[in-house]
């Protein structure tokens, strides 16, 4: 399992540097641990640890422990109440023992870029399951409207063809690769590399191939799976041989590429802005960090029918130049006590590609 050997990578690096897990770590050095290995890691070091028959207070503090060990931080004494942070802020994570469907978030902004490790133990009190998600992904839980729901844009022509950004974020640029790298040898959801990423110009060139394609519409209920069937065309015209999808953004990974099907107007973005200038929770590409506003965005317009989704525009553009291209709308943001119904299938979904 590579995912694996990569994220124990981290931890002996994380074990050599002394620190605790209240130093602060920069997003994509090589302490900060992206999301998918965390979960890689927390799930197959954890899954099996029983607490016993303890108090709940007893139970998180066991927990936070063990998250400790296994990613090689010392164990507290006791854990601090950190306010406005995370409980582990070197990772920017907090920590939940699940045992129903039931999320209680108390007294605590959600931030979409922090993360929530959520531990899901049997009647027994044996870890069975454990996921790592964001405020973002947390957001379309919530039915209360008390959380960001997404930012949201506008896209008047369904029907045009342009690259919108000439040229990608000067920070991206810096580890662009030259010409049409080959890379039928990696995946989409593979870590960005110097040697096979393409610039945004590449990219415009290599998608602009399918418009005016069609592939069959799953139906009127199914707009995950059309993006499902999007994002593997996208894959196999950049050359990838497989495709593979995890859930995560940016959708294609490995070419720091989010691919939005718009058959209507209206463009759902999340709950982080595309110009921000945050740091995307991904490893430094030759030691340049990345940020949301360094990432592409394929915007492809399709017309629907009973049968078929045909491929009618193409707009190409970074984060960063997004609103200039597209009409913005607000996102909103209200503090509260949050309580968050997760789905019933949530600990039993098995991401693609993440344990490989």
């Amino acid at each position: 399992m590579k995912n694996l050997a990569r994220a124990k990578a981290y931890v002996r690096r994380i074990a050599a540097s002394g620190l605790s897990i209240y130093d602060p770590v920069e997003i994509g050095s090589d302490l900060w641990i992206p999301s998918d290995l965390l979960e890689v890691l927390l799930q197959t070091e954890m899954a099996g640890y029983q607490f016993g028959a303890v108090a709940l207070r007893t139970r998180s503090k066991l927990a936070k422990s063990e998250v400790c060990r296994v990613l090689g931080y010392p164990v507290p004494n006791s854990f601090q109440k950190m306010k406005q942070q995370a409980r582990f802020p070197s990772q920017n994570f907090d920590t939940y023992v699940q045992t129903a469907d039931n999320l209680q978030i108390w007294n605590a902004e959600i931030a979409p870029a922090r993360r929530y490790v959520l531990i899901r133990p049997n009647a027994e009190g044996i870890i069975q399951r454990v996921r790592v998600v964001t405020g973002a992904d947390l957001a379309p839980l919530d039915r209360t409207g008390k959380l960001t729901r997404k930012f949201q844009a506008r896209i008047s022509d369904l029907t045009q063809v342009r690259l919108a950004s000439g040229k990608d974020t000067s920070n991206l640029s810096k580890v662009i690769s030259n010409g049409h790298p080959a890379v039928s040898k990696k995946s989409p959801i593979d870590q960005p590399e110097s040697a096979t990423l393409f610039s945004i110009k590449e990219l415009f060139a290599t998608i602009l191939s399918l418009v005016g394609k069609s592939f069959e519409n799953p139906g009127i209920l199914q707009e995950r799976n059309r993006g499902g069937l999007l994002h593997g065309l996208v894959s196999a015209a950049l050359g990838y041989s497989d495709h593979a999808d995890n859930g995560r953004f940016p959708d294609i990974r490995h070419q720091l590429l989010e691919v939005k099907l718009q058959t209507s107007p209206t463009i759902d973005l999340g709950a982080i802005s595309p110009d921000s200038d945050e740091l995307l929770d991904l490893p430094a590409i030759d030691r340049v960090r990345v940020r949301h506003q360094d990432v592409r965005y394929a915007v492809i317009c399709g017309l629907v029918t009973e049968t078929r989704i045909t491929l009618t525009g193409l707009v190409v553009v970074t984060g960063k130049d997004f609103y200039t291209i597209f009409e913005k709308f607000g996102g909103l943001v209200i503090n509260n006590k949050y309580q968050l119904p997760l789905p019933r299938n949530f600990f039993d979904q098995n991401t693609e590609g993440i344990f490989d």
